[in-house]
C-alpha cells in the first residue's frame, strides 16, 4: 500500500483547481494535484511539494487543511491500492502553469466536471466543500475505474499520523460499521 496526497486548492473566488492528467494511469480525468510520499517526508510536505511540482503553486504546509482520508482499493491491481490524506488549502502564492503531467484550471464549484473525473468523486468531494471530514475506503471494480464499494464515514476530525499501521487501523475503526 502506499502512502500519497491530494491536495484540492480552492481560490478567493470560490473556484477549485483542477488538473487533467496528461499521461499515465488517470490519463484524461481531473484531479486535485499529489502523489506519492518520498523518503523522509511527511504527508503535508510531500503534499506542498507535489501541489507545486504538478500545478506551480506555493503552500506551507501549515495551511493545509486535512479534510479525508481514504484508502483507495484497486483489488484487481494491488499495485494501484494507496492511502491518502486529502487536503483542501486557500492559502497560496505563485501562479499556475501547465506542466508535463497536468493541465490545470480553475473550476466555479458548481462546474466541477464529475463526468471526467475519477468514478466516485460525485459523491465525496461535494461533501468536502460543504464543510464535511471523511474517513473512508473507495474500492475499485475489475477495470480499476468504476467504484465497487464505498463507505464513507464523517468525523469531528481527521485523525493525523505518519505511520501506516496506525492509519490502517484508524481507517478501519471508523469504517468497520457501515
Amino acid at each position: 500500500m502506499r502512502p500519497t496526497t491530494l491536495v484540492f486548492p480552492i481560490d478567493e473566488h470560490n473556484r477549485i483547481l483542477l488538473g487533467c492528467k496528461k499521461r499515465g494511469f488517470g490519463q484524461g480525468k481531473y484531479n486535485g494535484f499529489g502523489g506519492k510520499i518520498e523518503p523522509g517526508e511527511t504527508f503535508r510536505q510531500c503534499a506542498v511539494r507535489e501541489l507545486y511540482e504538478e500545478s506551480g503553486l506555493v503552500a506551507n504546509p501549515q495551511d493545509l487543511e486535512c479534510v479525508a482520508l481514504f484508502d483507495f482499493q484497486f483489488p484487481f491491481d494491488e499495485t494501484l491500492t494507496h492511502i491518502s490524506y486529502t487536503y483542501v488549502v486557500r492559502t497560496f502564492t505563485g501562479d499556475v502553469k501547465e506542466t508535463d503531467e497536468m493541465e490545470s484550471r480553475w473550476i466555479p464549484i458548481d462546474e466541477i466536471p464529475y463526468e471526467h473525473m475519477w468514478s466516485g468523486d460525485r459523491e465525496w468531494i461535494p461533501q468536502l466543500l460543504k464543510g464535511d471530514k471523511l474517513v473512508g475506503i473507495i474500492a475499485f471494480d475489475r477495470d480499476n475505474s468504476g467504484v465497487d464499494l464505498m463507505k464513507l464515514n464523517i468525523v469531528d476530525e481527521v485523525m493525523e499520523s505518519e505511520l501506516v499501521a496506525r492509519i490502517d487501523a484508524y481507517i478501519e475503526e471508523n469504517t468497520e460499521d457501515l
